[in-house]
């Protein structure tokens, strides 16, 4: 009795999985087909489905064709036997049309369909900023979006329309097979205590409970795919990971001597994914043995069911070889799971990282929403803020109830101790950290009008790090504008302005320049990209801090010439004494008095 519960609440366990994972599939897979090329999407569906179909009916064409060649065979017919190969001619020439382009509309469906998944996605991840806050927030837990944007998108496309065609073509045969097969098979008459019984369309039972016992059997020696699966699309992604901040960071590991360090690092992080590629290995070795002797038994299993028929004069060598092939083809269609089960495994991995990179994303965006946000108005050259308060990720509070102001003709620098959160202000006032509350309400009671932090239209931000992307010297000192919105001549100004007199004559010389470029030099390219664009308002953090003094003296003197000539203002991080001496106003942290919610305040000077 026990055992039968057990098996019981496996099968509703299974069920409930199955559910869930199609709901998870029709969640990603319906957008696509209610997109704007939702009637492309679906002719190209429709044709697939057709070919399917024509592909099944070609099979029950073959399998009575072999009826026919097989009974000429064994009658000596010879005119029979050259008709017969006629026929096959033209059948096989249409079932090869039919292949042809039954694989080249799957694929077709299959990339267009990445392709908007592909753009979805992108569109979705760098929106609002989701990219970065997604990467802060590890509350989210998402791991890699690289692959889940580029190898999973691809794999769930490919997986959906493979698997779900196979399913129908599986189902069209079985229904096409069937019939032909209860028909052909006979009855199978015995007697128990004197009783006689006969059992018709016995080959189908046959086929059933072969086909059942098999995927019982299958399901419960490869059940642990599907985990394993998902493991190792995360490892092998993490390892990948790893590979390119080797990459990313070369000279700083170089200058560190940590290439043994990284070595022994990644060789532990590919321990990880051989240990569990080794186990799922383990599973599908165990998996190809049962697989394997199945596939095999079902070869000869018909003919032994059969046999006794054939050597008794009931039926002919022709009827033998159509029951071997209908049989075979019903047996392939009630075991299309078991065919099917490590890449239905590997599909559920895949659909489980899609669904919760989505889930993730709009976690995010739902966040962004409920979260003050920058904005930017035409005529307002002015930095105004409704009281703030900002916090870490982890819900220390940083700053209390704190409101910001600066005008035009401002210079004000941000100072404080490391880690007191100036560059997590730089951030709030760009609109991209989510951790700050603001009332919606000024404090008389009246709706706040411009929003919670309101910027000069066109302000630019400096971060520490500055970004530049792989291709030519124009495009990276043009980003993130189009290098053809700007003239040579003003490239190069902009390159002599910023001290990088040596690099005007490469334009058009393609590179990795976080790589090829020192500290100092980044730092002058990103002062060369603002000088460039020549902003009103500048919002510098830590600029100049890899620059000589004389350098940053020189820099600092033409930022506050063009912001004056734009009439904006200028506000920076510095830890030197030296930039104080390019600003007229101080915004220092200094902590906060014992017994306040907030770590600092801060204070103008």
């Amino acid at each position: 009795m026990n055992a039968f519960r057990n098996v019981a609440n496996n099968v509703a366990t299974n069920w409930q999985k199955s559910r869930l994972q199609l709901s998870r599939v029709w969640a990603l897979s319906l957008p696509y087909f209610k997109s704007e090329e939702k009637w492309r999407a679906r002719l190209l569906l429709a044709a697939c489905v057709g070919l399917n179909l024509g592909m099944v009916y070609m099979m029950v064409l073959f399998n009575d064709w072999n009826r026919v060649f097989y009974d000429a065979l064994q009658n000596r017919d010879a005119a029979v036997f050259w008709h017969q190969l006629g026929v096959f001619a033209m059948l096989a020439t249409c079932f090869i049309i039919v292949a042809v382009y039954r694989f080249y509309l799957t694929q077709l469906l299959q990339v267009r369909w990445r392709a908007w998944m592909t753009r979805d996605y992108l569109q979705r991840w760098l929106k609002g900023h989701v990219f970065y806050q997604l990467e802060l927030q590890s509350k989210y837990g998402t791991d890699n979006p690289d692959q889940r944007i580029q190898e999973d998108v691809q794999q769930f496309t490919a997986d959906t329309v493979s698997l779900s065609l196979g399913l129908l073509d599986a189902s069209v045969t079985l229904l096409s097979f069937v019939g032909i097969l209860w028909g052909l098979s006979g009855g199978f008459s015995f007697d128990v205590l004197g009783e006689s019984y006969n059992i018709p369309g016995f080959m189908v039972w046959m086929a059933l409970a072969y086909a059942l016992a098999g995927s019982l059997m299958g399901h419960f020696i490869g059940r642990s795919m599907a985990s394993l699966n998902f493991a190792q699309q995360r490892l092998e992604a993490d390892f990948r990971h790893h590979l390119m901040r080797v990459r990313e960071y070369s000279e700083a590991i170089a200058l560190d001597r940590g290439g043994r360090v990284e070595r022994l690092s990644l060789q532990e992080r590919f321990a990880q994914v051989l240990d569990n590629f080794m186990r799922l290995l383990r599973v599908q070795k165990r998996y190809t043995w049962f697989n394997s002797g199945y596939g095999q038994a079902a070869v000869v299993f018909p003919m032994l069911v059969a046999s006794p028929r054939y050597f008794s004069g009931a039926i002919q060598l022709g009827e033998l070889m159509q029951i071997s092939s209908a049989f075979g083809q019903v047996q392939e269609s009630l075991s299309w799971f078991i065919s099917n089960y490590s890449r239905l495994a590997s599909w559920q991995a895949t659909t489980l990282r899609l669904t919760s990179f989505q889930d993730q994303m709009l976690a995010i965006n739902v966040n962004d929403e409920a979260a003050p946000q920058t904005a930017a108005h035409t005529g307002i050259n002015t930095l105004h803020t409704t009281p703030l308060t900002i916090s870490l990720p982890n819900g220390d509070v940083l700053l209390a109830d704190t409101s910001l102001n600066a005008v035009a003709g401002d210079t004000v620098l941000i100072r404080g101790p490391s880690g007191c959160g100036k560059s997590t202000l730089l951030r709030v006032l760009a609109g991209i950290w989510p951790h700050v509350t603001s009332p919606t309400q000024d404090r008389s009671g009246e709706p706040i009008s411009y929003g919670p932090v309101v910027l000069p239209e066109g302000s630019v931000f400096m971060p520490q790090r500055p970004y530049f992307p792989e291709g030519t010297l124009r495009q990276a000192l043009a980003y993130p504008d189009s290098a053809v919105d700007y003239t040579d001549e003003a490239l190069k100004n902009a390159l002599h302005d910023a001290l990088l007199p040596h690099l005007v004559n490469d334009l058009d010389v393609a590179g990795h320049w976080t790589q090829q470029l020192s500290g100092g030099e980044q730092q002058r390219l990103a002062l060369a990209r603002v000088l460039l664009k020549r902003p009103r308002w500048v919002f510098a953090d830590e600029a100049t801090s890899a620059l000589d003094e004389a350098a940053e003296k020189t820099l600092y003197e033409k930022l506050l010439t063009m912001v004056r000539e734009e009439g904006g203002g200028l506000v920076s991080i510095a830890h030197r004494p030296s930039v104080a001496n390019h600003h007229e106003t101080v915004w220092q942290f200094v902590p906060a008095p014992e017994g306040s919610a907030a770590k600092f305040v801060l204070v103008t000077e």
